[in-house]
């Protein structure tokens, strides 16, 4: 059974994702990024008809599972549909606590240091062990491979790829 999203108040309903809450992301979970030279680059608007078959600029905001079996509120970017492997990778995520988000980074972002597992886990109170490896599911939201929509975030990759090998996977070849 499709899961069926309320309705928006309108389809012009927009808000910048550095702004979003759980209450939004309750009432709405997949949110698209709109693309009108009036709004700026962080608007998101609604998506309403669900489950989607992409999620290329949309983010879905649900609970995620830690390794200690809690949940909390996430956002989910970045999500390829198709390819688990690229989401090992290139996922990006956003937790909640408090109503404040941290962003996490991936091990070759510029703020990894400050923004990385360990911080996250601070963050959160948690030991490392205890927030790693994080799962989700966005199966009810998106249709796609179930290897890459219900994956896991480790809190390291299996293997670090290099910055070449990163740009062949972020980028398919032409052919």
């Amino acid at each position: 059974m499709a899961y069926r999203a309320p309705k928006a108040t309108s389809i012009r309903e927009t808000k910048s994702v550095l702004f979003l809450q759980v209450s939004d992301l309750q009432k709405h979970p997949v949110w698209q990024f709109v693309t009108d030279d009036e709004e700026d680059e962080t608007a998101v608007r609604p998506v309403n008809c669900l489950p989607v078959s992409s999620l290329v600029s949309r983010i879905v905001g649900m609970r995620v599972r830690l390794a200690n079996g809690s949940s909390v509120w996430a956002i989910i970017g970045n999500l390829d549909t198709k390819n688990a492997q690229k989401n090992e990778h290139f996922v990006l995520l956003s937790i909640e606590r408090k109503g404040k988000w941290f962003q996490l980074e991936r091990y070759f972002d510029l703020k990894y240091r400050e923004h990385g597992p360990e911080a996250l886990a601070r963050f959160l109170g948690l030991s490392a062990a205890e927030v790693f490896p994080i799962s989700y599911d966005v199966r009810k939201y998106a249709k796609g491979e179930a290897s890459a929509l219900a994956g896991k975030v480790p809190r390291k990759p299996r293997v670090r790829l290099t910055k070449e090998q990163l740009v062949a996977l972020a980028v398919p070849e032409v052919g």
